[in-house]
């Protein structure tokens, strides 16, 4: 049995006539969390878009727990147990931080379970605990990104696809952020797909990097090889 829960194979995608994903093998196993590495204009986003469906695959398979579900609608994705946080937060802006947790619960068929769900990501991240009521608008960046993550959590996902979750966030923000993405792996067993261009804080949490060069994968292999900067930059 496959140790993998979501793969892609061959996958290529991108918009109008522009190809931006090139035939791309990616496999995140179980309970894992897979780093992908790449500059601005790798395909990073693309690639993501087009695993969760937002964006339909030119060619290739993308496969969770062993069925194809490659331009299946992202509401049956959600449905099925997997999350996506988008970049830039994507959270209500002009609601409440209960509200947008509740929001976030609401494929759950059984609604009773909601105040213990969120009870466990008040647990994760206690600043949101803090801040029930207030507009998550107005949250600094760090926290909005908090409760977009804690928004995905609502329903028990089995993968969390994140895209750049550090961006625009200083960085004892970005720290602490990793932290919590390192706790949610960790006491959840969730597998974690994670895009990022932040080497030094998301490299030290990986179990495994993939990088993207130009819309192919370059590299797909344990951090400790990209511990060498030098070995890093041949890379990218």
């Amino acid at each position: 049995m496959s140790t993998a829960i979501l793969e892609t194979r061959g996958l290529a995608a991108g918009y109008g006539k522009k190809q931006i994903v090139h035939d791309v093998d990616l496999s995140l196993d179980r309970g894992e969390i897979l780093l992908v590495l790449g500059h601005n204009g790798a395909g990073k986003t693309t690639l993501m878009r087009a695993i969760f469906g937002l964006l339909k695959p030119t060619a290739g398979e993308v496969t969770y727990d062993g069925k194809p579900i490659a331009g299946r609608a992202p509401g049956d994705n959600v449905a099925e147990g997997i999350a996506f946080v988008p970049q830039g937060h994507g959270i209500f802006r002009t609601l409440s931080v209960r509200d947008n947790l509740e929001l976030g619960g609401f494929i759950m068929a059984d609604k009773t379970r909601l105040p213990d769900r969120m009870q466990t990501i008040f647990k994760l991240f206690p600043i949101l605990d803090e801040r029930q009521q207030q507009i998550g608008g107005t949250l600094s960046g760090g926290q909005q990104q908090m409760l977009a993550i804690g928004m995905a959590l609502m329903h028990e996902p089995r993968v969390v696809i994140l895209d750049e979750p550090s961006i625009g966030l200083a960085p004892n923000l970005v720290d602490r952020v990793m932290q919590s993405i390192a706790e949610i792996n960790k006491s959840f067993g969730t597998s974690i797909l994670m895009v990022e261009q932040n080497v030094r804080y998301s490299l030290p949490i990986a179990s495994r990097v993939a990088v993207l060069k130009a819309g192919r994968k370059i590299y797909d292999g344990p951090p400790a090889r990209l511990q060498d900067d030098v070995e890093l930059m041949k890379l990218f």
